[in-house]
């Protein structure tokens, strides 16, 4: 029950890791990434639809993203849809080729931008603590229920501890990974 209930505690701290890491891969750094685009939905025929499922997003050059719709006529769609997203982007349709260069970011964006960074880890850091908080009310449950002995609960929640303490560690790496991306000119 004990081993059920710290696979859990893991479980829970990995999704938070990769809500992490999904929120952290939208920030923009300066260079072009495909994923920039992700939250940006095109009107496709009535159905909200991201761009990547309707034409090919390539980055030919680090401050470049192109995008070939699949189908005539959806570039100017693609493009209102950009816009509208207020990401600071301003694509240019070139007939069917949609040029969307990156500006260079200011060093106040800079700054900003990792503030952001550092709130989403804050964020991420919550999330473990309250999966820590269930784990261990789950661990007292049991030992309470008298399933197990209160040493048994006692070792079980070291290593609960010891999978925060990691899972933290983790979410701080991963932040000051992005800040130095953001930070770098």
């Amino acid at each position: 029950m004990l081993d059920e209930v710290l696979q859990d505690l893991q479980s829970s701290i990995a999704k938070a890791h990769d809500s992490l890491k999904n929120n952290l891969s939208r920030l923009r750094t300066g260079r072009a990434t495909a994923s920039m685009l992700d939250a940006v939905r095109v009107d496709y025929y009535g159905t909200p639809t991201p761009i990547n499922q309707m034409a090919n997003v390539q980055i030919p050059e680090p401050r470049m993203i192109t995008i070939k719709p699949w189908e005539k006529g959806q570039a100017k769609h693609i493009d209102r849809a950009i816009r509208d997203a207020n990401l600071g982007l301003n694509p240019q349709v070139d007939g069917e080729l949609i040029r969307i260069p990156i500006p260079p970011l200011t060093e106040e964006r800079r700054k900003e931008l990792a503030k952001q960074a550092r709130k989403i880890g804050e964020e991420t850091k919550i999330a473990v603590r309250e999966a820590r908080r269930n784990a261990k009310e789950m661990v007292d449950q049991i030992v309470a229920d008298g399933d197990v002995g209160e040493d048994e609960g006692e070792l079980a929640w070291k290593k609960g501890e010891e999978i925060v303490v990691a899972g933290n560690k983790a979410v701080d790496d991963m932040v000051a990974a992005k800040e130095k991306d953001i930070m770098t000119v």
